[in-house]
Protein backbone atom coordinates (compact mmCIF):
# COMPACT_ATOMS: atom_id res chain seq x y z
CA UNK A 1 0.00 0.00 0.00
CA UNK A 2 1.34 3.29 -1.05
CA UNK A 3 0.12 6.86 0.50
CA UNK A 4 0.81 9.55 -2.13
CA UNK A 5 1.34 13.39 -0.55
CA UNK A 6 0.54 16.35 -2.14
CA UNK A 7 3.20 18.45 -4.10
CA UNK A 8 5.65 19.86 -1.28
CA UNK A 9 4.79 17.84 1.78
CA UNK A 10 8.48 16.66 2.39
CA UNK A 11 9.62 13.67 4.16
CA UNK A 12 10.15 15.53 7.66
CA UNK A 13 7.02 17.13 7.74
CA UNK A 14 4.67 17.14 10.36
CA UNK A 15 1.98 15.51 7.89
CA UNK A 16 4.23 12.23 7.16
CA UNK A 17 4.35 11.83 10.70
CA UNK A 18 0.77 12.05 11.54
CA UNK A 19 0.59 9.50 8.82
CA UNK A 20 2.99 6.99 10.00
CA UNK A 21 1.59 7.04 13.42
CA UNK A 22 -1.77 6.30 12.32
CA UNK A 23 -0.27 3.54 9.83
CA UNK A 24 1.25 1.69 12.88
CA UNK A 25 -1.55 1.65 14.81
CA UNK A 26 -2.12 -1.80 12.61
CA UNK A 27 -0.57 -5.20 13.68
CA UNK A 28 2.25 -6.08 11.57
CA UNK A 29 2.96 -2.94 9.61
CA UNK A 30 5.63 -0.62 9.42
CA UNK A 31 6.02 2.35 7.34
CA UNK A 32 8.85 3.69 5.12
CA UNK A 33 8.93 7.07 3.74
CA UNK A 34 10.80 7.58 -0.09
CA UNK A 35 10.74 10.59 -2.22
CA UNK A 36 10.57 10.36 -5.55
CA UNK A 37 11.45 12.52 -8.18
CA UNK A 38 9.29 13.34 -10.73
CA UNK A 39 9.26 15.02 -13.84
CA UNK A 40 7.84 18.33 -13.02
CA UNK A 41 8.03 17.55 -9.03
CA UNK A 42 9.15 15.67 -6.13
CA UNK A 43 6.75 13.55 -4.40
CA UNK A 44 6.76 12.06 -1.15
CA UNK A 45 5.48 8.21 -0.59
CA UNK A 46 4.43 6.51 2.31
CA UNK A 47 5.22 2.42 1.56
CA UNK A 48 3.00 0.50 4.01
CA UNK A 49 4.72 -2.82 4.52
CA UNK A 50 3.14 -5.88 6.04
CA UNK A 51 -0.50 -7.10 6.08
CA UNK A 52 -2.05 -4.18 4.35
CA UNK A 53 -4.75 -6.22 2.97
CA UNK A 54 -7.84 -5.22 5.12
CA UNK A 55 -6.09 -1.76 5.96
CA UNK A 56 -9.03 0.58 4.26
CA UNK A 57 -8.03 3.16 2.18
CA UNK A 58 -10.09 5.94 2.99
CA UNK A 59 -8.94 6.74 6.12
CA UNK A 60 -6.27 7.66 4.91
CA UNK A 61 -7.15 9.83 2.06
CA UNK A 62 -9.12 12.36 4.34
CA UNK A 63 -5.86 13.56 5.60
CA UNK A 64 -5.50 16.92 4.09
CA UNK A 65 -1.59 16.70 2.80
CA UNK A 66 -2.42 13.04 1.01
CA UNK A 67 -2.93 13.21 -2.23
CA UNK A 68 -4.05 9.37 -2.78
CA UNK A 69 -3.77 6.04 -1.51
CA UNK A 70 -2.81 3.14 -3.78
CA UNK A 71 -3.33 -0.64 -2.91
CA UNK A 72 -0.51 -2.38 -4.77
CA UNK A 73 -1.45 -5.19 -6.51
CA UNK A 74 2.26 -5.72 -8.70
CA UNK A 75 4.86 -7.19 -7.26
CA UNK A 76 7.44 -4.29 -8.11
CA UNK A 77 6.48 -1.97 -5.46
CA UNK A 78 9.42 0.89 -5.60
CA UNK A 79 9.81 0.82 -9.67
CA UNK A 80 5.81 -0.05 -10.63
CA UNK A 81 3.88 2.33 -12.42
CA UNK A 82 0.34 0.66 -10.23
CA UNK A 83 -1.91 3.91 -10.54
CA UNK A 84 -0.06 6.57 -10.46
CA UNK A 85 -0.63 8.83 -13.70
CA UNK A 86 2.87 11.14 -13.45
CA UNK A 87 5.32 10.16 -15.45
CA UNK A 88 8.34 10.00 -13.36
CA UNK A 89 11.92 10.90 -13.88
CA UNK A 90 15.13 12.53 -12.61
CA UNK A 91 17.38 15.31 -13.90
CA UNK A 92 21.18 14.40 -13.61
CA UNK A 93 24.14 17.03 -14.67
CA UNK A 94 21.82 19.12 -16.07
CA UNK A 95 19.73 16.45 -18.36
CA UNK A 96 16.67 15.06 -17.85
CA UNK A 97 15.99 11.32 -18.04
CA UNK A 98 11.73 9.58 -17.98
CA UNK A 99 9.57 7.82 -20.33
CA UNK A 100 8.86 11.30 -22.06
CA UNK A 101 12.69 12.34 -22.76
CA UNK A 102 15.17 10.72 -25.61
CA UNK A 103 18.83 10.51 -25.45
CA UNK A 104 21.30 8.85 -27.52
CA UNK A 105 24.49 7.44 -25.80
CA UNK A 106 27.19 6.64 -28.03
CA UNK A 107 30.80 5.82 -27.68
CA UNK A 108 33.48 3.32 -27.02
CA UNK A 109 32.40 -0.01 -25.78
CA UNK A 110 36.03 -0.22 -23.88
CA UNK A 111 38.29 2.56 -23.62
CA UNK A 112 41.56 1.44 -25.32
CA UNK A 113 43.86 4.83 -25.54
CA UNK A 114 43.56 8.30 -24.65
CA UNK A 115 43.45 9.63 -28.68
CA UNK A 116 40.67 7.43 -29.04
CA UNK A 117 38.33 9.04 -26.57
CA UNK A 118 39.52 12.73 -27.45
CA UNK A 119 38.29 11.23 -31.46
CA UNK A 120 35.06 10.23 -29.68
CA UNK A 121 34.56 13.47 -27.57
CA UNK A 122 35.31 15.75 -30.35
CA UNK A 123 32.94 13.88 -32.87
CA UNK A 124 30.00 14.23 -30.26
CA UNK A 125 30.81 17.86 -29.42
CA UNK A 126 30.73 18.65 -32.77
CA UNK A 127 27.19 16.98 -32.91
CA UNK A 128 25.66 19.09 -29.67
CA UNK A 129 25.68 15.38 -27.72
CA UNK A 130 26.43 15.17 -24.17
CA UNK A 131 26.10 11.75 -23.01
CA UNK A 132 28.50 9.18 -24.19
CA UNK A 133 29.30 5.52 -22.99
CA UNK A 134 32.70 4.68 -22.33
CA UNK A 135 34.00 1.35 -20.58
CA UNK A 136 36.99 1.17 -18.21
CA UNK A 137 35.81 -2.36 -16.49
CA UNK A 138 34.93 -5.01 -18.79
CA UNK A 139 34.15 -8.37 -17.47
CA UNK A 140 34.55 -10.85 -19.81
CA UNK A 141 33.56 -14.55 -20.90
CA UNK A 142 37.37 -15.40 -20.94
CA UNK A 143 39.88 -14.57 -17.87
CA UNK A 144 42.59 -13.95 -21.17
CA UNK A 145 40.27 -10.94 -22.84
CA UNK A 146 40.58 -7.63 -22.44
CA UNK A 147 39.55 -6.44 -18.88
CA UNK A 148 39.54 -2.68 -19.40
CA UNK A 149 42.05 -0.39 -17.68
CA UNK A 150 40.13 0.06 -15.06
CA UNK A 151 41.21 3.27 -12.62
CA UNK A 152 43.96 4.19 -14.99
CA UNK A 153 41.95 5.73 -17.77
CA UNK A 154 39.72 7.58 -15.59
CA UNK A 155 41.51 10.52 -14.71
CA UNK A 156 42.38 11.14 -18.74
CA UNK A 157 38.54 10.05 -19.60
CA UNK A 158 36.76 12.85 -17.26
CA UNK A 159 39.93 15.18 -18.11
CA UNK A 160 38.46 15.01 -21.64
CA UNK A 161 34.85 14.83 -21.04
CA UNK A 162 35.59 18.45 -19.49
CA UNK A 163 37.17 19.65 -22.41
CA UNK A 164 34.32 18.53 -24.72
CA UNK A 165 30.89 19.13 -22.44
CA UNK A 166 30.09 15.78 -21.92
CA UNK A 167 28.06 15.27 -19.34
CA UNK A 168 27.42 12.24 -18.34
CA UNK A 169 29.16 8.72 -19.42
CA UNK A 170 27.98 5.69 -19.02
CA UNK A 171 30.67 3.08 -17.48
CA UNK A 172 29.75 -0.34 -16.37
CA UNK A 173 30.79 -1.18 -12.11
CA UNK A 174 31.32 -4.51 -11.42
CA UNK A 175 32.27 -3.92 -7.64
CA UNK A 176 31.97 -1.64 -4.79
CA UNK A 177 35.47 -0.71 -4.91
CA UNK A 178 34.80 0.68 -8.96
CA UNK A 179 31.98 3.48 -7.22
CA UNK A 180 34.59 4.42 -5.05
CA UNK A 181 37.36 4.54 -7.90
CA UNK A 182 34.91 6.35 -10.24
CA UNK A 183 33.85 8.85 -7.25
CA UNK A 184 37.52 9.55 -6.09
CA UNK A 185 38.77 10.24 -9.98
CA UNK A 186 35.92 12.78 -10.85
CA UNK A 187 36.47 14.81 -7.57
CA UNK A 188 39.92 15.00 -8.46
CA UNK A 189 39.33 16.21 -11.99
CA UNK A 190 36.89 18.64 -10.18
CA UNK A 191 33.46 16.94 -10.81
CA UNK A 192 33.83 17.77 -14.87
CA UNK A 193 31.05 15.20 -15.95
CA UNK A 194 28.81 12.91 -14.39
CA UNK A 195 28.53 8.85 -14.46
CA UNK A 196 25.72 6.52 -14.91
CA UNK A 197 26.55 3.47 -13.03
CA UNK A 198 25.89 0.31 -15.59
CA UNK A 199 25.30 -2.78 -14.43
CA UNK A 200 26.07 -5.10 -17.12
CA UNK A 201 24.27 -8.09 -18.06
CA UNK A 202 26.61 -10.42 -16.00
CA UNK A 203 26.00 -8.75 -12.82
CA UNK A 204 22.09 -8.31 -13.26
CA UNK A 205 21.60 -10.72 -10.08
CA UNK A 206 24.75 -9.74 -8.46
CA UNK A 207 22.33 -8.91 -5.73
CA UNK A 208 25.31 -7.22 -3.17
CA UNK A 209 26.23 -4.94 -5.91
CA UNK A 210 22.66 -3.86 -6.96
CA UNK A 211 22.61 -2.92 -2.84
CA UNK A 212 25.58 -1.17 -3.24
CA UNK A 213 24.65 1.01 -5.86
CA UNK A 214 20.87 0.68 -4.54
CA UNK A 215 22.05 2.67 -1.13
CA UNK A 216 24.06 5.51 -2.71
CA UNK A 217 22.50 8.27 -4.42
CA UNK A 218 25.09 9.98 -5.83
CA UNK A 219 24.99 8.45 -9.44
CA UNK A 220 21.72 7.17 -11.29
CA UNK A 221 22.07 3.60 -12.14
CA UNK A 222 21.65 1.78 -15.63
CA UNK A 223 20.65 -1.60 -15.66
CA UNK A 224 20.73 -3.93 -18.14
CA UNK A 225 18.69 -7.21 -18.29
CA UNK A 226 20.46 -10.10 -17.63
CA UNK A 227 21.08 -12.11 -21.02
CA UNK A 228 19.16 -15.27 -19.58
CA UNK A 229 16.59 -14.68 -16.86
CA UNK A 230 13.31 -13.18 -17.87
CA UNK A 231 11.71 -9.70 -17.43
CA UNK A 232 10.26 -10.27 -14.16
CA UNK A 233 13.74 -11.95 -12.38
CA UNK A 234 15.58 -8.40 -14.11
CA UNK A 235 12.54 -5.83 -13.07
CA UNK A 236 12.69 -7.74 -9.39
CA UNK A 237 16.80 -6.41 -9.27
CA UNK A 238 15.90 -3.10 -10.17
CA UNK A 239 13.67 -3.46 -6.74
CA UNK A 240 16.21 -3.87 -5.16
CA UNK A 241 17.83 -0.45 -6.28
CA UNK A 242 15.22 1.60 -5.89
CA UNK A 243 14.59 -0.47 -2.12
CA UNK A 244 17.35 1.19 -1.16
CA UNK A 245 16.92 4.56 -1.19
CA UNK A 246 18.31 5.19 -5.08
CA UNK A 247 15.01 5.47 -7.54
CA UNK A 248 17.12 7.22 -10.80
CA UNK A 249 17.37 4.02 -12.78
CA UNK A 250 17.05 3.21 -16.22
CA UNK A 251 16.27 -0.10 -18.00
CA UNK A 252 18.13 -1.39 -20.81
CA UNK A 253 17.61 -4.30 -23.20
CA UNK A 254 20.60 -5.80 -24.75
CA UNK A 255 19.30 -8.96 -26.19
CA UNK A 256 18.14 -12.16 -24.50
CA UNK A 257 21.53 -15.42 -24.89
CA UNK A 258 19.66 -17.99 -27.18
CA UNK A 259 20.38 -19.76 -30.40
CA UNK A 260 17.36 -18.67 -31.69
CA UNK A 261 18.55 -15.28 -32.26
CA UNK A 262 21.64 -16.50 -34.58
CA UNK A 263 22.74 -15.02 -36.53
CA UNK A 264 22.41 -12.13 -34.35
CA UNK A 265 24.79 -12.07 -31.13
CA UNK A 266 21.68 -12.19 -28.96
CA UNK A 267 17.94 -12.96 -29.63
CA UNK A 268 16.52 -8.98 -30.26
CA UNK A 269 14.13 -8.35 -27.15
CA UNK A 270 13.30 -5.18 -28.65
CA UNK A 271 9.42 -5.81 -27.99
CA UNK A 272 9.70 -5.51 -24.36
CA UNK A 273 10.47 -1.24 -24.71
CA UNK A 274 6.28 -0.75 -24.16
CA UNK A 275 5.97 -3.50 -21.59
CA UNK A 276 8.49 -2.38 -19.30
CA UNK A 277 7.04 1.43 -19.81
CA UNK A 278 3.77 -0.43 -18.91
CA UNK A 279 4.80 -2.17 -16.00
CA UNK A 280 7.00 0.65 -14.51
CA UNK A 281 7.69 4.01 -14.25
CA UNK A 282 11.34 3.68 -15.35
CA UNK A 283 13.04 5.19 -18.89
CA UNK A 284 13.83 2.25 -20.96
CA UNK A 285 17.13 1.92 -23.27
CA UNK A 286 18.10 -0.22 -25.73
CA UNK A 287 21.61 -1.15 -26.82
CA UNK A 288 21.31 -2.34 -30.36
CA UNK A 289 25.23 -3.01 -30.25
CA UNK A 290 25.12 -6.34 -28.46
CA UNK A 291 22.20 -7.08 -29.46
CA UNK A 292 23.31 -7.60 -33.32
CA UNK A 293 27.21 -7.63 -32.31
CA UNK A 294 27.97 -7.17 -36.29
CA UNK A 295 27.98 -4.77 -38.91
CA UNK A 296 25.93 -6.59 -41.26
CA UNK A 297 24.18 -4.97 -44.49
CA UNK A 298 20.59 -5.72 -45.13
CA UNK A 299 19.87 -5.64 -48.93
CA UNK A 300 17.76 -2.26 -48.49
CA UNK A 301 21.48 -1.06 -47.47
CA UNK A 302 21.02 -0.58 -43.66
CA UNK A 303 22.78 -2.57 -41.18
CA UNK A 304 20.90 -4.50 -39.19
CA UNK A 305 21.87 -2.64 -36.08
CA UNK A 306 19.81 0.37 -37.76
CA UNK A 307 17.11 -1.65 -38.11
CA UNK A 308 17.11 -3.19 -34.11
CA UNK A 309 17.37 0.52 -33.25
CA UNK A 310 14.51 1.57 -35.06
CA UNK A 311 12.76 -1.55 -33.57
CA UNK A 312 13.37 -0.29 -30.67
CA UNK A 313 12.74 3.68 -31.25
CA UNK A 314 9.03 3.22 -33.00
CA UNK A 315 8.38 1.16 -29.95
CA UNK A 316 8.96 4.06 -27.52
CA UNK A 317 12.78 3.35 -26.04
CA UNK A 318 13.64 6.22 -24.11
CA UNK A 319 17.66 6.01 -24.46
CA UNK A 320 20.02 4.39 -27.37
CA UNK A 321 23.31 2.97 -25.98
CA UNK A 322 25.38 2.09 -29.15
CA UNK A 323 29.40 1.62 -29.86
CA UNK A 324 31.31 3.68 -32.14
CA UNK A 325 34.78 3.60 -32.37
CA UNK A 326 37.81 5.83 -34.69
CA UNK A 327 39.51 2.58 -35.94
CA UNK A 328 37.30 -0.88 -35.40
CA UNK A 329 39.92 -3.06 -36.12
CA UNK A 330 42.50 -1.59 -33.62
CA UNK A 331 39.65 -1.80 -30.33
CA UNK A 332 40.37 -4.15 -27.69
CA UNK A 333 36.82 -5.01 -27.11
CA UNK A 334 33.69 -5.68 -29.27
CA UNK A 335 35.17 -3.94 -32.57
CA UNK A 336 32.95 -5.97 -35.09
CA UNK A 337 30.40 -4.12 -33.53
CA UNK A 338 31.41 -0.98 -33.53
CA UNK A 339 30.01 1.62 -35.81
CA UNK A 340 32.90 4.11 -37.77
CA UNK A 341 32.63 7.77 -37.44
CA UNK A 342 31.84 7.68 -41.00
CA UNK A 343 28.29 5.96 -40.43
CA UNK A 344 27.81 8.33 -38.01
CA UNK A 345 25.83 11.04 -39.33
CA UNK A 346 23.63 8.35 -41.29
CA UNK A 347 22.77 6.55 -37.76
CA UNK A 348 22.04 9.99 -36.48
CA UNK A 349 19.83 10.57 -38.93
CA UNK A 350 17.85 7.32 -39.05
CA UNK A 351 17.30 7.48 -35.36
CA UNK A 352 15.89 10.80 -35.72
CA UNK A 353 13.45 9.82 -38.49
CA UNK A 354 12.21 6.87 -36.16
CA UNK A 355 12.22 9.00 -33.07
CA UNK A 356 9.79 10.95 -35.10
CA UNK A 357 7.81 8.49 -36.44
CA UNK A 358 7.07 7.28 -33.08
CA UNK A 359 6.22 10.77 -31.83
CA UNK A 360 3.60 11.01 -34.69
CA UNK A 361 2.68 7.34 -33.96
CA UNK A 362 1.66 8.57 -30.34
CA UNK A 363 -0.15 11.87 -31.79
CA UNK A 364 -3.03 9.65 -33.87
CA UNK A 365 -3.32 7.48 -30.39
CA UNK A 366 -4.70 10.51 -29.06
CA UNK A 367 -8.66 11.12 -29.16
CA UNK A 368 -10.11 13.49 -30.75
CA UNK A 369 -10.95 16.96 -29.65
Amino acid sequence: MIIVMKADVLPESDEVRQVIQMAERYPDVHAEVRQIQGSTRSLTEIYLLGSTTSIALEPFEEFPAVEKAIRIRERYRSIGRHDRDEVMGFEYRGIEFSQDTFHVFPGLCAVDNRDNVEAMFRLLKDRGIRTTRAGAYKPRTSPYDFQGHGADCLPFVFELAGKYDIAVIAMEITSEGHVEEIHEALESAGNPTGVLLQIGTRNAQNFELLKVVGSQTDYPVLFKRGMGITLDESLNACEYIASGGNHRIIFCLRGMKSQFGDPHRNFVDFSHVPVVRRLTRLPVCIDPSHSVGKKTVAPDGLLDIHHATAQGLIAGANMVLVDFHPKPEEALCDGPQALVFDEFELFMNDVELVRDAYVNRCKLAQPAP
